[in-house]
């Protein structure tokens, strides 16, 4: 006899879990209006951060285990066992928020209910974590509360005090440097606000509008549809910040539209990977790494802003040089389908400024903070989007109303992630390895900034692979932040070290998710989409080195040397560039490509301590761009020979 089926309870023609999860989701994102809006103030009400962060966590596990099954896939007919895990989870978490204070109050004393609060959020939220983000993430996680119970078994510098599992449990369950503490604070009174914001400007027909310009500004070009990836993915990626929905959204327009011009499939691919992995680099938005990072470093977020600006335009730089070249070198088509006018595509969609303009004008002339910003520019967005729409893309009142709850719904994810780093944050306190793995990163290191630097970038990436950019930007923040620090970086190179090489962890194989996602829309080898991505976005892997050596290119020193270090730095990344792909003009021989890869590496090495920078950096600038003369001069007198063969 086989077991029956269950079959969701129907409500006005959907699911009972539907309704369910998107009610929870949608409270989420109301609550968090209401929270950075001071609503409760309104009503002479106040409560505690440690109240909104439970109710937030509380919403989000329940949305989670309604809307996914044990094995990770969506579904909107839950067993009816996750109907109780949610239930359970939310109603904890609930009892929480109204009895705070009291549990505060008593947590020196360590109550037995703080056991049951602690044990149910840990394994709820582990669980949750196992089925939204996979395995990687919960092992990870699962080796540092096993190292809280037995690091003081382990020897040498890595020795731990011992956690008796109450304690454990109890403290990173509950305590406001724990679970309630930064991470997720950022992600449930910053992210959610952002998204929200992203989510409306797509509504309103924002999405559409950037494909659109890019494909104006570019389309007629040589790689047009490639440089349509590069900035289309660019400004979705700045909004969005995640790479891999950057790629299934902008992928499945820009990927057709370069293999029609002649784009291999791993090229396709590997260009709509990287496009879509910078935008977590590009300003204004960023990702949410961008305002964890403002947290740890106690900055304002516009000051990440600011930092992140030259590395992002190298980036982009790179890689938009890049794909002319190969177009030029493979004779890529121009876009085959009508390109609009980029007047007529702006003059559509200008309203779209406004909200962008309002957000800059609070974060740089009111010093609002990002939350509070981010509310600013969501309400321009509702207003522009209600006035103004852009081709068929209008805001309604339903497509307004089911903005709350698929903002909810996409960052519930996040909300598990950073609730699951303040795990081991609250592990790294009362361990007390935190202290100790510095302590032994510098001692392997013998204090060698360049060593600990090469360590980190391996840890990032290898901690990276299948994990979302936030969550390892988190733990090597707490893990390896403090030891590049301890070695003599600024402390915001070393967090923009990090952050970079946690996002090159999206196209470097074997697990590369942005590069694995677009080999999935052209049909490609996930491998080779992989490789050829790290191959076009070799910058991303030499920039960081870069400005820990030189914090100018972080906008930190004065004026002309930031605008100088800028432009050499410019000038060698399109260097290296030509020789990468092995084309300027005509194809390269091996003695061109060694000659612009000398080159270009003097002149980024001139950025670091070593004798006479500037002569060397402009000797070696000279060189290149007399190399780049004569090969211009060759071929346009290649081209002249063969029309004046050809001609009767």
């Amino acid at each position: 006899m086989t077991e029956a089926t269950p079959q969701p309870i129907q409500t006005q023609g959907l699911p009972l879990s539907v309704i369910a999860s998107r009610t929870t989701a949608g409270l989420a994102t109301l609550f968090c209006i209401g929270w950075n809006a001071d609503v409760p103030a309104w009503f002479g009400l106040a409560f505690l951060t440690e109240q909104y962060l439970a109710t937030i966590l509380g919403l989000s596990i329940a949305s989670l285990f309604l809307t996914t099954r044990l094995n990770g896939d969506e579904t909107d007919r839950p067993p009816w066992w996750d109907y109780i895990l949610a239930a359970v989870g939310l109603g904890t978490l609930l009892y929480t928020v109204f009895n705070m204070t009291t549990l505060l109050d008593q947590i020196g004393h360590r109550p037995d209910i703080l056991t049951f609060i602690g044990g149910v959020v840990v394994i709820w939220v582990m669980e949750g974590l196992r089925r939204s983000t996979g395995w990687v993430l919960f092992t990870i996680i699962s080796i540092f509360i096993v190292y809280a119970l037995l690091g003081h078994f382990v020897p040498g510098q890595l020795i731990g005090r011992k956690v008796e599992l109450v304690h454990l449990v109890q403290y990173i369950g509950f305590d406001p440097s724990a679970v309630f503490g930064t991470p997720l604070n950022v992600g449930a009174a910053i992210v959610i606000l952002f998204v929200f914001m992203g989510k409306l400007l797509f509504k309103a027909g924002g999405g559409e509008f950037f494909t659109d310009l890019a494909l104006a500004a570019t389309g007629r070009m040589r790689g047009g549809s490639a440089k349509i990836s590069v900035i289309a993915s660019a400004l979705f990626g700045s909004i969005s910040g995640s790479a891999v929905s950057n790629v299934a959204t902008t992928g499945v327009i820009t990927i057709p539209l370069m293999r029609r011009g002649g784009y291999s499939g791993v090229n396709a691919g590997a260009i709509e990977a990287i496009a879509s992995t910078g935008g977590q680099l590009m300003p204004p938005i960023m990702g949410a790494a961008a305002f964890l990072m403002a947290e740890f470093l106690e900055v304002p977020y516009v000051t990440i802003m600011g930092a992140a600006l030259i590395p992002a335009a190298l980036y982009y730089g790179s890689a938009f040089i890049q794909v002319d070249l190969i177009a030029a070198r493979d004779n890529i088509t121009p876009v085959d389908k009508d390109i609009p006018k980029t007047w007529d595509v702006i003059k559509g969609g200008w309203q779209f400024a406004i909200p962008l303009v309002v957000l800059l004008y609070a974060l740089f002339f009111q010093n609002e903070e990002p939350e509070r910003a981010a509310l600013y520019a969501a309400i321009s967005v509702v207003v522009v989007g209600l006035i103004r729409p852009y081709g068929k893309s209008r805001i309604g009142f339903r497509s307004f109303c089911s903005t709350f709850w698929e903002t909810g719904l996409s960052t519930m994810e996040l909300i598990l992630i950073v609730a699951a780093a303040g795990f081991v944050i609250g592990i790294l306190n009362i361990s007390g390895l935190g202290f100790g793995l510095t302590l032994f990163l510098v001692t392997i290191a013998g204090n060698s900034l360049i060593v600990i630097l090469l360590v980190a970038a391996v840890i990032c990436i290898i901690l990276g692979m299948g994990m979302p950019t936030s969550g390892v930007y988190v733990l090597l923040a707490a893990l390896v932040g403090p030891a590049i620090i301890e070695a003599g970086a600024d402390p915001i190179a070393a967090h923009m070290f990090i952050l970079y090489f946690g996002m090159m962890s999206m196209i470097t194989p074997p697990i590369a998710l942005a590069a694995f996602a677009a080999a999935a829309l052209t049909r490609a080898g996930a491998m080779e989409t992989g490789f050829a991505a790290m191959r076009l976005g070799w910058v991303a892997y030499v920039v960081p080195f870069l400005f820990i050596i030189a914090p100018t290119l972080l906008m930190n020193g004065e004026p002309l040397d930031i605008v100088w270090d800028f432009i050499k730095t410019g000038i060698g990344v399109f260097f290296i560039s030509v020789a990468i792909v092995g084309y300027f003009s005509r194809n390269l021989t091996l003695f061109h490509r060694v000659g612009f890869v000398i080159f270009g590496g003097l002149i980024l090495s001139s950025l670091g301590p070593i004798p006479y920078p500037n002569v060397i950096s402009v000797a070696a600038i000279v060189c290149g761009l007399l190399f780049t003369t004569l090969l211009f001069m060759a071929a346009r007198k290649n081209q002249v020979s063969e029309k004046t063969a050809t001609t009767p």
